[in-house]
């Protein structure tokens, strides 16, 4: 279940969320170059513009981050690029 007080960092780099597990939170970080790729985030885009892009995609992000959670468990869940791109 997600905790969804995403934050942006100093440096408007990456959007920092928490999800929940039975055991606790997973920290989790997307980066700004993921959002603009796969999201439509404008390269220029403020940091409301990028919580507003990453509260549109929510969805997928979650179900991306939840499946590094189960496939690469760890302390941090850092979703790129490469974490969107389909596979065939």
């Amino acid at each position: 279940m997600p905790d969804f007080a995403p934050s942006v960092s100093a440096d408007e780099s990456r959007i920092n969320f928490r999800l929940s597990q039975a055991i606790g939170f997973t920290q989790c970080v997307i980066t700004r170059e993921t959002l603009e790729v796969h999201f439509w985030l404008s390269p220029r885009a403020d940091a409301s513009r990028m919580l507003k892009v990453f509260a549109d995609g929510r969805d997928r992000i979650v179900a991306v981050a939840e499946r590094r959670m189960r496939t690469r468990p760890g302390p941090l869940i850092r979703l790129a690029s490469n974490d969107f791109t389909a596979r065939c």
